[in-house]
């Protein structure tokens, strides 16, 4: 069997597992799946919570996805075999790291899906961070969409202080795409405020469906 084949029987393997655990721990609820784009390049463009997210933001979808991940992540042997094996690419903070910016330029002209988490680090405390530029870049050599993704919950579960996640409700909300064409009237801080003002927006919105209070941004 070809290895690009056991790939993918790998990754829904774990997905199907991820997501069992995931409505049976977190009560995990969904919405707005038809905003994916069901063919063609696109990128997930994700509020960052937890170490849970890249899971949270993939076992709702049908489509596979590439995972932008640290690179200090990938220290120990055994588990940067893991994360590879699903589709994690090593990417260096604080600094433009060329190699996985083709590898991504790469795999969304292929027409895959990438996620990634543009405030570069998890919430101290629930808030949005203002997301750093840089998806103009990767959208104007591919033409791909972005589709923003709301998580709402891990934070409870899972904050940065805490070593180990614990149970609790969580929501993934996927935002409407924003089209190629869209894209290249904006400039990259331009592209970075409308992403980072609409998670904000959908963010209230569920938190007041959900009975929790909103976060204050001003």
């Amino acid at each position: 069997m070809p290895e690009e084949k056991l790939k993918a029987i790998w990754y829904w393997i774990a997905r199907w597992a991820c997501r069992i655990f995931c409505i049976l721990w977190f009560r995990i609820r969904v919405y707005g799946r038809e905003n994916v784009p069901v063919e063609g390049p696109f990128i997930l463009a994700s509020n960052h919570q937890s170490y849970l997210d890249p899971v949270l933001c993939g076992v709702g979808l049908k489509r596979r996805l590439t995972f932008l991940a640290r690179d200090t992540l990938f220290r120990n042997k055994f588990f940067a075999y893991l994360i590879s094996s699903l589709n994690a690419v090593p990417v260096k903070r604080d600094q433009a790291d060329v190699s996985s910016i083709k590898t991504v330029i790469a795999r969304l002209k292929q027409g895959c899906g990438v996620c990634l988490f543009p405030e570069a680090t998890r919430t101290k405390d629930g808030k949005i961070q203002q997301f750093k530029p840089g998806l103009g870049l990767l959208c104007r050599r591919s033409e791909a969409v972005i589709v923003p993704v709301l998580i709402d919950g891990a934070f409870e579960c899972w904050p940065r202080h805490k070593k180990i996640f614990s149970s609790g409700t969580v929501t993934i909300s996927y935002g409407r795409a924003i089209a190629s064409e869209q894209i290249r009237g904006m400039d990259d801080k331009k592209l970075a405020e409308v992403l980072t003002d609409r998670l904000r927006q959908i963010q209230k919105w569920r938190r007041l469906k959900q009975g929790k209070q909103p976060y204050d941004y001003l």
